[in-house]
C-alpha cells in the first residue's frame, strides 16, 4: 500500500518508486539559508503527540526545496528589526513518517499524550475529523510547521516527568515554548487551533495575524484548520510525496 501511495504521487510526472527515496538537489538544510532561525524539530524528539521520536527522523534538520528556504528567509529578513524571529517545528516529512502517524492512530491504546495533545477527541476519530491522514503536503518538501518567538529567547528544554496540561490551556499553563501566544500549543488538535477561530483572546489574533499575513507575502498559503501550517504556493513538486530520510 505504501509503494502504490508513492507511485500514484509521481503521475503524471516522470518517477520511480527509486526517486521517492532520493533526496533531490534542490532540497536544502534551512539552516544554511537562514540561520538566525530557531529550531525546535518535535519529531525528532518525544514532546510530540505520539510520545516518541518519530521514523526517518534521523538528525535534527529542517529540509526544505529551495525556493521555500528562500522564501522563508523573507519572512525572517522583515521580522528580524521587530526583535522577533521565527522558529520551525517542522519541515519535510517522509512519508515513511506520515504512515508511523497512522499506526500509530490505528492503536487506539497509544494514549500516552493525549492529555496535552488532543484531550478533547476521541483518538477513534483523530482520522475522521481531519487530523490524521494517509499523506502529507510536508512530503513534498515546501510545507513547513512555524511560529515566531522573541529573538533574543531561547527554546525551554523538555520535561517529559512534568505533569501534562492541554494545549487549549493559558500559555503559563502549557508545556513550556519561548513562542509568542496563539492561543494553543502546536499540534494542538482542537477548533482552537483554526486560524480564524473565535475562541482565542484579541492578542492571540493579532499574533496569528502578523504571522500568516508575512507568510502569506511571501508566497505561502496557511491552512484552514492549523495556525501553525504554511505552504509554498508555487511548490516544485506538488504531486510527489518523498520518502527519504530526515538527515543532515
Amino acid at each position: 500500500m505504501k509503494l502504490l501511495w508513492a507511485l500514484l504521487a509521481c503521475i503524471p510526472a516522470v518517477c520511480t518508486a527509486d526517486d521517492l527515496h532520493q533526496r533531490p538537489k534542490d532540497f536544502v538544510n534551512l539552516r544554511t539559508i537562514a540561520p538566525e532561525i530557531q529550531y525546535d524539530l518535535r519529531y525528532f524528539t518525544e514532546h510530540n503527540f505520539v510520545g516518541r521520536r518519530i521514523e526517518n527522523y534521523d538528525a535534527p534538520v529542517c529540509l526544505l526545496t529551495h525556493q521555500a528556504a528562500q522564501a522563508l528567509k523573507s519572512v525572517q529578513e522583515r521580522l528580524l528589526p521587530m526583535g522577533l524571529t521565527l522558529k520551525v517545528y517542522d519541515c519535510y516529512r517522509p512519508q515513511s513518517a506520515v504512515d508511523d502517524f497512522a499506526r500509530w492512530a490505528k492503536n487506539l491504546s497509544s494514549t500516552e499524550m493525549r492529555t496535552e495533545f488532543y484531550p478533547e477527541v476521541e483518538k477513534s476519530r483523530l482520522f475522521s475529523d481531519g487530523y490524521i491522514a494517509y499523506r502529507s503536503g510536508h512530503s513534498r518538501g515546501s510545507t513547513v510547521d512555524l511560529t515566531i518567538v522573541p529573538a533574543d529567547s531561547q527554546i525551554p528544554a523538555y520535561d517529559a516527568k512534568r505533569e501534562q496540561v492541554s494545549c487549549t490551556s493559558p500559555a503559563s499553563q502549557r508545556a513550556p515554548d519561548n513562542s509568542m501566544d496563539f492561543g494553543t500549543g502546536f499540534d494542538c488538535f482542537s477548533p482552537l487551533s483554526h486560524p480564524d477561530s473565535q475562541g482565542v483572546s484579541p492578542q492571540q489574533r493579532a499574533n496569528r495575524l502578523l504571522l500568516q499575513s508575512l507568510m502569506v507575502q511571501a508566497g505561502f498559503r496557511p491552512l484552514d484548520t492549523e495556525w501553525w501550517h504554511f505552504t509554498l504556493a508555487k511548490e516544485p513538486y506538488p504531486d510527489t510525496y518523498f520518502d527519504f530520510p530526515v538527515v543532515d
